[in-house]
Parts: structure tokens; sequence; C-alpha cells
């Protein structure tokens, strides 16, 4: 086999670790030793012990002078658990495969230079760009500190989220519905304008067996939202924030009582700053945000340049009219020239539906 191939099972491997790790990166690592497997890792869940680490106690056979392939630059620091490099160094491995480098200035190039000084051998660079978008979340959170933000939407072919009445569910299949709640799972945060609460009255939360429900986030400029809506219900059940620039002392104690946690956030042409919020929820941990708004939000999050990716899940469907809402409003562009620009496109089909991602231009 050669390092690609053993590159491609630690990536699989990192992808086990999906909803559980974050804000801790993917990794997963592979000990190869004359041109057998003996050990296999990943970072199971934040707090826990790393990739490289979980590979060495798998082994299977002394790994003294093996090879280990990992997605990520080994940590040489000590946070929550030791650091990787030691463990490397404590069991004599030889050789170690690196997919893509760590942006993070605790580790950046630290950890290759401190395997190096201890004469092991390094390569780098294999299949980084896979191991690179394995971890986007955790490249943007680290170099900005604020979360990386995913439009998700579904619609018809001809761009409806709605029939004229406002009917929309549902516009997808079940098994894309399905992926939507993966996203959540992958995903720290889901959050969502008051519209969509005060019209839909949703939980959002993953219904996936064994999945991890997000935090939720509600824009609610001026504390719309009702004590008997299931968001409030159930707030002391599932992390909720409550994003406002209401003063109103009564209601932001009755959203505390009920269990939400109130994020004054400033206003900025008549709706909350998003980018201000964005940088609030970064100091809560919230690596990521799954964006399920309405177009109102969607709008407005695309006009802030917050959102990072796009995920548009196009149905076999259409069904017209001119009043029927599309997934992004707002007062709209009016040059073709100052579009919001896609780039990095994938398309995969889901059942009877068409999952269409994109990369924003200009987000990291």
């Amino acid at each position: 086999m050669t390092d690609e191939n053993y590159m491609k099972i630690a990536i699989e491997l990192a992808k086990k670790g999906r909803g559980w790790v974050s804000p801790n990166p993917m990794v997963g690592a592979v000990i190869v030793k004359n041109n057998e497997i003996i050990g296999t890792g990943y970072h199971k869940k934040c707090g826990e012990l790393h990739a490289e680490r979980n590979a060495i106690a798998s082994c299977t056979k002394s790994p003294k002078g093996s090879t280990m392939y990992v997605t990520l630059e080994p940590c040489c620091h000590w946070g929550r658990t030791p650091p990787c490099t030691e463990a490397i160094i404590q069991n004599e491995i030889s050789r170690v495969i690196i997919g893509t480098k760590d942006p993070n200035a605790l580790v950046s190039g630290k950890g290759i230079d401190i395997l190096k000084k201890h004469g092991i051998k390094i390569k780098t660079g294999i299949l980084q760009n896979e191991c690179m978008e394995l971890n986007q979340v955790f490249f943007h959170y680290i170099k900005t500190k604020t979360p990386f933000v995913v439009m998700k939407y579904a619609m018809t072919l001809d761009g409806k989220i709605a029939t004229c009445t406002g009917e929309s569910k549902w516009i997808t299949g079940e098994a894309a519905r399905e992926h939507v709640h993966m996203s959540r799972h992958t995903y720290s945060a889901i959050m969502v304008g008051i519209n969509t609460v005060i019209a839909d009255d949703p939980l959002l939360t993953c219904r996936l067996p064994h999945g991890k429900n997000p935090k939720r986030i509600i824009c609610d400029t001026n504390l719309r939202i009702p004590s008997s809506s299931k968001i409030i219900q159930t707030a002391k059940e599932f992390q909720t924030y409550v994003a406002t620039d209401s003063e109103d002392t009564w209601k932001i104690q009755r959203l505390i009582d009920s269990g939400c946690f109130i994020i004054k956030t400033p206003k900025k042409d008549k709706h909350l700053d998003l980018n201000a919020l964005m940088i609030k929820l970064g100091r809560e941990n919230i690596d990521s945000i799954l964006l399920e708004g309405g177009s109102t939000l969607n709008y407005s999050a695309l006009s802030s340049g917050i959102v990072n990716k796009v995920q548009a899940y196009v149905s076999p469907k259409i069904l017209g009219g001119s009043q029927a809402k599309t997934p992004v409003g707002g007062i709209g562009i009016h040059r073709l020239k100052d579009a919001f620009g896609l780039d990095n496109k994938k398309i995969t089909v889901i059942g009877e539906d068409i999952l269409l991602e994109f990369h924003v231009k200009g987000g990291e």
C-alpha cells in the first residue's frame, strides 16, 4: 500500500469523531510496521485522548521502528491531554507522515520540529487537500475565533421554499431530511430567526439515534418568542441562546428562568449585528453554526459576510407562484456584478433530491 492509501484510512477514522470532538479537530492515525497495520485510532471526544495516543494504545505489536500516518500535525503542548509528540518519541516511532500542518499557533510547525530534533523522519502534505477539507471548521475557528457558518435550505426546482399559502412540509424527501439531521449532529449549533420560531414552532434537535443535539440560537431582536414555544419549553433540556437587543428586563428574566442564555447583541440597520453576534458566540466555544433561517435571516447573514458555506437541497418539484417565498429575501442585489459569489461546488444525489454545496467567495 502507498502513503496515500494509509492516509485515506486515517481520514476515514477521523470522520468517526464528527460531531463529538469540537472545538477540537477531527484526527485519525494509522501505525504501520513491515507493511502491516499494527494500530489505529482517532480522536473520539473533546477532552479525551488524541488519535495518536489511541493508535499507540491499540498496537498489536511494539510500535518501535514503525511509521505513523496522521491527518494533522501532532500536538506538542499540554491541554486537556498530554502532548502527542511525547508519546511518539517515547514509543520510538521512526517516521511520521502528516496530512497537513496544524494552524493553531501553539502547534503550527512546532510539533514537526520537536519530532525532527529527536531523529524522527517527517513527511508532510499527503492528501493535504482532503485533510484540510476534513477540518475546515477547525481551521476557520482557530484563525478567526468565530463560528464557521453553513447556510442550509431546501427548495423546489423553481427556487421555492414553500407554497403560496406557506406550506413547506415537506419540500424534500426522507433521505435528504435525514442528511440534514446528520448536519445538526455535526455542527456545534443551529441558528434560526424569530419568524421561523413563530411560524413553525420547531424543536431544532437531532433526530438521529445516538446523535448529538446542537446548541440552539434564536435571533430575536425584540424578544417576541412565545413562552409556549417548543424552544422555551425545552430550554432546560437543550442548551438555548437567545440573541436580542431588547432591554425588557421582565422578558429577559422570564427566558433566563426558562433555562435560556441571553446574548445581548447590538442592532445594525434595524436587525441584530450578526458580526458582533459571531464574536460573542465564538467566545462560547461555538465553532460552527448550521443556519436554518428563513429568507430574511439568510439575506442578512450573506450581507454581513458571516456565511462560509451554502447547502441547497433541491427537490424535483415545481410550485410556481409569485408570492411563494424563495430561500433568500431581503432587499436583494441591484447589480449582477455585486451578487454573492460561490465556488468549489459539490453535487450529491440524496434519494430523490440533489444537494448542492458551495463555499462563499471571500468566506474563509
